[in-house]
């Protein structure tokens, strides 16, 4: 068993560096890896990890669950309390009932978890804010918790605390204080004992924190009005309760506020992005092309912000750039930056979770209505990305390096958001005998040409003028079978 208590003034509990040190576990350490429950752990500030030796782990990978099956198993090893060995044996009245992360993730009861990125989804006022909750991992962090009080900020409010040129790692510690770990519905809010209270933040709660600069002063003024302001901030109340955006009672609430909360904790410069060279790692490894285009490209950065929280590229190879390089000059350099950044999704995902895993998946360019998703389909050892407009297949890893993997692929990936959808047969299907069309259906293949681009009507021009060419056919098939009767007939 082991048990992690980090306090606010100590370095933070790695279980994966811990169980290094304890090869007999090693198969555990692995899978809490895979099942992401390694972060869970390291995220949480009190905790109780019931250890299973690598002997255990076999008698239960012996079973053959899935990946997502066997999380939830481990995830009930994972006490959600402090129970060190001198605890352990004075247990008030001999027993106890403790919750897990099993529990406590709302994964035990089978009800169906809340999708913050899916409500806010319905709300294109708060786009920018949803979608800086995906780039900093906030809303995977929202999703696993079951009672919880979301403080949004509109678009007009995020464009106030872009324009500090925050990086993406103190951009998260500041969202993280407006996301409280208790539960505040618009009827509560207006309810509170003594008309004031102090909530704990997800910065609060995850450690980030200086001492208590993580807790929300919450208090019900005159009038219904109720006022917003960090602990850090001299209790000034600066922001204010607009609307309830959505709530599902004790479980999850969404609620505007006027203005961002202002911490000078939260503010506070945070450690420097990895030195992991993407540009280089792709070179090296057959992408060239595509680390060529993302050189020079403003994506690189939301790219390289990523690779500390967590990253997923997905690299075309240098002969599938090569050919697609005529279509993507013809794009923007908005459109550009935007397919570049559909190469990323702002989570890492490692090989054995994608086969283990179906399903439609955000990336780095997905923001409001522009869905930008794809959908990860596996078949075995094989695993394809499906956008609509093209699917290609996995062929390839350039690194692993939790919370870093790129792989490498057979094809760029085009979204139906730049590129029509190519609802007709397939490109190798035969064209039709007139030249010019047959001319113009090479040059552009509706399957990737821009939207505003001719391919779709080209190809079903080719197609329609087949299909007159084979109606001729048949026409003339039938006349001649009509003759060949009326000629018999006679001789009879």
């Amino acid at each position: 068993m082991i048990i992690l208590n980090s306090s606010s003034t100590t370095e933070a509990h790695n279980i994966t560096h811990i169980l290094a040190n304890h090869p007999d576990f090693s198969t555990y350490n692995h899978y809490l890896s895979v099942t992401h429950l390694a972060d869970e752990i390291n995220r949480r500030r009190t905790i109780t990890v019931l250890a299973i030796n690598n002997a255990g782990m076999q008698s239960l990978l012996d079973k053959h669950l899935s990946i997502s099956t066997l999380k939830n198993v481990l995830s009930l090893h994972i006490l959600v309390d402090y129970f060190g060995a001198i605890k352990l044996h004075h247990i008030t009245n001999g027993t106890t009932l403790v919750s897990s992360v099993f529990q406590a993730t709302g994964a035990a009861d089978g009800t169906a978890a809340h999708n913050i990125t899916h409500i806010l989804a319905n709300h294109p006022d708060f786009s920018t804010y949803n979608h800086y909750l995906s780039v900093t991992h906030l809303a995977d962090e929202i999703n696993r918790r079951r009672t919880i009080t979301v403080l949004a900020i509109n678009n007009a409010g995020m464009q106030s605390l872009l324009d500090k040129h925050l990086s993406i790692s103190t951009l998260k510690n500041v969202l993280s204080l407006h996301i409280l770990v208790d539960y505040f519905g618009a009827i509560k809010l207006h309810h509170i004992t003594n008309g004031t209270t102090l909530v704990s933040s997800v910065f609060q709660a995850t450690g980030a924190a200086d001492g208590t600069a993580g807790y929300v002063n919450i208090t019900n003024l005159k009038g219904g009005k109720v006022g917003f302001g960090a602990e850090d901030n001299d209790g000034s109340l600066h922001s204010f309760y607009v609307k309830s955006i959505d709530e599902v009672s004790y479980d999850i609430s969404i609620l505007q506020i006027s203005q961002p909360l202002s911490s000078a904790d939260a503010e506070a410069p945070t450690s420097a992005p990895s030195a992991i060279n993407l540009i280089s790692i792709m070179s090296k490894q057959g992408c060239k092309a595509f680390a060529d285009l993302l050189r020079v490209s403003k994506a690189l950065p939301t790219f390289e912000e990523n690779i500390n929280g967590g990253l997923t590229v997905f690299c075309p190879t240098d002969s599938a750039v090569n050919d697609f390089i005529p279509k993507y000059k013809n794009l923007t350099d908005a459109k550009k930056v935007s397919l570049l950044l559909y190469h990323g999704i702002p989570v890492y995902e490692s090989l054995q979770l994608l086969k283990s895993t179906n399903g439609v998946v955000n990336t780095l360019a997905t923001e409001g209505a522009n869905k930008y998703d794809f959908t990860v389909q596996n078949n075995g050892e094989d695993v394809k990305l499906q956008t609509k407009v093209v699917t290609a297949s996995i062929v390839g890893t350039l690194i692993d390096q939790d919370p870093f993997v790129a792989y490498k692929i057979n094809k760029v990936l085009l979204p139906r958001e730049l590129f029509k959808v190519n609802d007709l047969a397939p490109a190798e299907s035969p064209k039709a005998s007139k030249k010019k069309s047959s001319k113009k259906g090479k040059e552009d293949s509706s399957a990737d040409a821009p939207a505003d681009g001719p391919g779709a009507n080209d190809e079903a021009d080719d197609q329609k003028a087949a299909d007159d060419n084979n109606g001729a056919k048949d026409g003339v098939t039938l006349i001649m079978l009509f003759f060949t009767f009326f000629i018999g007939f006679l001789v009879l």
